[in-house]
């Protein structure tokens, strides 16, 4: 399993630090929760935002299939 930074989820996705607390609050299709390793510190599991990465991909590509 492979654990990432909060700079290297912002690098992966190009969402903003704001933005991806943000969605981690949303209903539909959150953003994957982060891991406490520590008091000062959180990773992301590596496959979880890969995931969450492909769905939206895949939904955005239902969408304009169907538009």
């Amino acid at each position: 399993m492979q654990l990432l930074r909060l700079d290297q989820v912002v690098a992966k996705t190009s969402l903003s630090f704001p933005t991806i607390y943000r969605k981690m609050r949303e209903e539909h299709n959150p953003f994957p929760k982060q891991i406490h390793l520590s008091k000062n510190r959180v990773g992301w599991i590596e496959a979880e935002v890969d995931a969450w990465l492909m769905a939206r991909a895949e939904e955005q590509r239902r969408e304009m299939a169907n538009a």
